[in-house]
């Protein structure tokens, strides 16, 4: 109701005043809202906001929409109340409009949903809905996209197709899912010689009688650009874009002159209606009105020429990824015993704990230059800042929350290198207690493995039954990665478990003080190495492996499983898994070194490089084969930027077809060198056929599936029949030329270049119910169990559950965080998409 009124019979020019202040990129989030290190970009946020709010109390005709709420509470926080009235009076008269909802303008490949929530719920977005693909179930009118493939862009422009109607959604029936979707003509720029930034050169609107009047030319160059617009859409709304990166520093200068603009504009003859400073409500609704094409995918890979492919960054900064996805899962963990403690773990025995600290960081993380990996160094390096401030301050409230609910004032340890095996209290202690806290809505069980010096311990549950457990050697590439951090001979390993929503408490006891350690097994008289349990098998010494995705086991003669084929349930597929394929192989295939062989896990180790290297795990009745690669420093003494990917080959006949998730939740079939909107000229067979994965991917034929989870946001691809790859890592010595200037070349802790570990879930079962398996398994690593120490006997409750019972298999509890005095926020979905589940 705020908007100017619009004229059915004639062309409707919707100005829509911006900035885009992006939330860390070329310089950090600090370093932009204060204006420091200006010779890097010129840009100073709170002087924009400054700016516009002063020039929006001038004339209440002006018109102003706002993304990053990240950089407006900062700035709210110091404002006097006479400024936050008249901030509050132009958001009621819809003079200020605050767009997307979130924290910051989140990435739309790197980004997971539960992240993505995080972000909205801290913005001004409803708290309730999850941030899938925008839709008018979140409250969107529409949404307008600057950026989509330059081949797609060009036939939309021959068809009058850059508007359309996006369904986001097949498991819901339309039109629920279903959002009016703009492509903008200039990316967010204005039109070219509008541009009246103190960054731009474009002259200002100059209307006086001297030698310099220039308003005619202007208002001329003003019609033709709509005009030449318009006919590019199929209805009298278009939408001009009237600032860019970091404008209205001066907002004078911009209003001042569409001021102007608006005014001759409207002076001239009926060409067109008065020019509106706008919001783009009533174009949306205006818009929807005449029939759109329909699109169901989504508009990656992006290329902005034939050879310039933007789908390098979904694997860029693998360590920043990695780190993102364990905060979300972290912040899950401290939610919700904050919730379940009450406010009494804000300010427990431990200290003053904060969650609001790591949820901050987590949705600044969610940026389209954080979690995507294209910002410079020191940006990222500040990004993890961030996200440790917020470990440091959750970690007193997990411990203040479970003191109050297990009954103890016992210290409590969090080792934060448990993924190169360091932790001092394990290390050093003879007897301490281990905490396995499950932010999932169903039990778990999960394996824990801790640096110890002994040889031998005892380990008893919550109830106190003994509980199986292993000592085995240190791995010489964990050795390495650790350096002098931490010097445990010997791993601890056993199954831990703990119910919904809730934690166990584990004893360990230290049996003996060092000396011979489990060694490496195998059969009596074997020659290669193996792995085996129910439904994974290898032996030989290549990379090939048997999986035997049983479900409901049918024998053939002799008892063994038929192999795979036909129509039978157990079948045998090859599985060849590589990791160090980069542009120069830098080896051949390693052969596989046995290693760890006992009851709890079997281990097949294998090295391609110094610099490359994977285990293969097997756990009983685990249902998936877990992959931990370890990538980097990866050599760039050739002067070759390289890119490390792990590839998996099987015979599946797979016609071209590959499935990835879309941040994590829906599903989409892509196909090799195929658009579904437009016949595809394909210049890059590699990087145009890659899509961002978040947590999974997978092929399939008409009986079998081989799917592999990830644990981190990653780029990934079928290039051939048979096979799915992922890229693990990339160092890169040029800059793509596209802003930031710098390459992608990262130190690590050392300056040598960085190293990263991670892990890869391998599954393999029938097509019909492999997303009873890949759905769960994939939640449970966006958030994990966390483990937790305590010196001595630990708490008194050794089991401790929210829940009286797990809830359904298909119910996922997304969220539980408090929400003010006696309040909590409760979120759950539905698990499967339509049809996945019976």
């Amino acid at each position: 109701q705020s908007c100017p009124p619009t004229r059915p019979d004639m062309l409707n020019v919707h100005l829509v005043p911006h900035t885009h202040d992006d939330v860390g990129w070329l310089k950090t989030v600090d370093q932009y809202y204060y204006g420091v290190r200006n010779r890097d970009q010129h840009a100073g946020v709170q002087y924009i906001l400054d700016s516009v709010v002063a020039q929006l109390a001038v004339a209440p005709e002006r018109r102003f929409v706002y993304a990053e709420v990240a950089f407006l509470a900062r700035w709210w926080g110091q404002q006097d109340e006479d400024t936050r009235r008249l901030v509050n009076t132009c958001v009621q008269e819809g003079r200020l409009e605050f767009v997307g909802g979130g924290w910051c303008m989140s990435d739309e490949a790197g980004a997971h949903y539960a992240g993505g929530t995080t972000g909205r719920s801290w913005g001004f977005g409803d708290p309730c809905d999850p941030p899938v693909t925008p839709d008018p179930q979140m409250g969107y009118d529409g949404l307008f996209l600057g950026r989509v493939d330059h081949q797609d862009k060009r036939a939309r422009l021959q068809r009058r197709e850059l508007e359309l109607l996006w369904r986001g959604s097949t498991s819901l029936e339309p039109p629920r899912a279903d959002i009016f979707t703009g492509i903008l003509p200039n990316v967010y720029d204005p039109p070219s010689g509008l541009c009246w930034d103190q960054l731009c050169s474009d002259p200002p609107v100059v209307d006086g009688d001297g030698p310099e009047r220039n308003v005619d030319a202007v208002v001329t160059s003003f019609l033709r650009a709509a005009a030449t617009q318009a006919e590019q859409y199929r209805t009298n709304h278009i939408l001009m874009t009237m600032g860019s990166d970091f404008h209205y520093e001066n907002a004078h200068l911009w209003f001042k002159n569409l001021d102007k603009l608006i005014a001759h504009a409207n002076a001239r003859v009926g060409t067109v209606p008065k020019p509106p400073h706008s919001v783009p409500n009533p174009l949306t609704t205006d818009a929807r009105v005449s029939p759109r094409p329909l699109k169901t995918d989504d508009f990656f890979p992006y290329s902005d020429g034939p050879h310039q492919f933007w789908s390098g960054y979904f694997s860029s900064r693998p360590a920043l990824k990695g780190y993102e996805r364990l905060s979300g899962g972290f912040l899950q963990v401290c939610s919700q015993l904050e919730a379940l403690a009450g406010p009494s773990a804000q300010d427990g025995p431990y200290g003053p704990g904060d969650s609001s600290v790591l949820r901050q960081a987590v949705a600044v993380a969610q940026h389209h230059d954080a979690v995507a990996g294209t910002e410079r160094q020191h940006v990222a390096d500040d990004y993890a800042r961030q996200l440790a401030l917020g470990w440091d301050r959750c970690q007193v409230l997990v411990a203040n929350a479970l003191s109050l609910l297990g009954g103890t004032k016992e210290p409590f340890v969090f080792c934060n290198a448990l993924n190169v095996s360091v932790c001092p209290l394990s290390e050093a202690a003879a007897q301490f207690t281990v905490l396995l806290y499950n932010p999932l809505a169903r039990a778990v069980a999960w394996p824990v493995r801790l640096p110890v010096s002994g040889s031998a311990y005892a380990v008893s549950d919550p109830q106190g039954r003994p509980v199986a457990s292993q000592v085995v050697p240190v791995s010489r590439v964990t050795r390495w990665l650790r350096g002098g951090t931490g010097a445990a001979p010997g791993e601890l390993l056993f199954q831990a478990w703990a119910p919904p929503v809730g934690f166990s408490a584990f004893a360990v006891t230290r049996l003996s003080p060092g000396g011979q350690r489990d060694t490496p097994t195998g059969t009596s008289g074997d020659t290669e190495p193996w792995l085996e349990n129910e439904v994974w098998g290898h032996q030989g010494t290549s990379g090939d492996i048997r999986g035997q995705g049983c479900g409901d086991t049918r024998r053939g003669p002799g008892g063994a499983p038929q192999l795979w084929g036909g129509v039978t349930v157990c079948h045998h597929v090859l599985l060849s898994v590589t990791t160090c394929h980069c542009c120069h192989r830098v080896s051949p295939l390693s052969p596989l070194s046995p290693c760890p062989q006992n009851a709890l896990v079997q281990e097949l180790h294998q090295e391609f490089s110094p610099w490359c290297s994977q285990v293969l795990r097997l756990r009983p009745g685990q249902p998936y084969l877990e992959l931990e690669w370890t990538v980097g420093p990866i050599p760039v003494g050739d002067k070759l930027g390289k890119e490390v990917i792990s590839r998996f080959e099987t015979p599946l006949r797979t016609a071209g077809r590959f499935f990835t998730d879309s941040n994590g939740r829906q599903v989409l079939e892509r196909r090799r060198d195929f658009r579904p909107t437009w016949n595809l000229t394909q210049t890059e067979p590699v990087a145009g056929n890659y899509y961002p994965v978040n947590t999974r991917i997978f092929i399939r034929d008409q009986q079998v599936q081989l799917t592999v989870l990830t644990d981190r946001s990653q780029g990934g691809s079928s290039i051939t029949d048979g096979s799915l790859e992922l890229m693990v890592h990339r160092r890169l010595l040029k800059d793509d030329g596209r802003g930031l200037a710098e390459a992608l070349n990262e130190p690590g802790a050392d300056g040598r270049g960085l190293v990263v570990r991670g892990w890869h879930r391998v599954l393999l079962g029938t097509a019909a119910t492999a997303p009873d398996q890949h759905r769960p398994l994939a939640q449970e690593m966006v958030t994990p169990p966390h483990v937790v120490l305590a010196a001595g006997t630990g708490p008194h409750l050794r089991q401790v559950s929210a829940l009286r019972r797990a809830l359904p298999p298909n119910v996922h509890l997304l969220s539980l965080e408090p929400r003010g005095a006696g309040r909590v926020l409760l979120r759950m979905e539905h698990l499967f998409e339509r049809g996945e589940s019976t």
